[in-house]
């Protein structure tokens, strides 16, 4: 006897849990509903630069509000998390339907913080979807020249 797995396309997973899951489910939705972003989790993309004076964090976090993030700095550890709660609820006496939405949304990203990086100085904006960390050097560092070396 051999035994043969297939992975489930959607829409063979929608044709086999259809009878459970008809009204469970958004009508239009075609994926699993078991994504990352259906569940609310969500990983924001990070750019990192660095200058001869500072390192400079871009998160992309589009939709949030100055409010919505927490941004701490413990044992050389930068923690930058945030959490968005929506609400939404619709009624119409005419049609007598009502419909209540709720979500949640959050994400945490740590990143350890190079030693000659000035915890106490850390500045940071958001605008426009993106959060801008702004982390100081202690000190401004010489730009590297690059030393030959001859084999002998």
């Amino acid at each position: 006897m051999s035994l043969t797995l297939r992975p489930m396309t959607s829409l063979s997973r929608f044709l086999s849990d259809w009878p459970t899951s008809l009204f469970d489910r958004d009508f239009f939705d075609i994926e699993s509903g078991r994504s990352p972003a259906r569940l609310g989790v969500n990983v924001p993309s990070v750019n990192i630069k660095e200058t001869p004076k500072e390192y400079i964090l871009e998160v992309a976090a589009p939709g949030l509000e100055r409010k919505d993030f927490n941004i701490e700095v413990d044992n050389r550890t930068l923690t930058i998390s945030a959490e968005k709660e929506e609400k939404k609820e619709e009624k119409s006496e005419d049609n007598g339907y009502s419909r209540r939405e709720y979500s949640f949304n959050s994400f945490s990203r740590s990143f350890t913080l190079p030693e000659d990086t000035k915890e106490g100085n850390i500045d940071a904006k958001y605008e426009n979807g993106i959060l801008k960390l702004t982390l100081p050097k202690s000190k401004e560092s010489a730009s590297k020249t690059v030393k030959r070396i001859e084999v002998s």
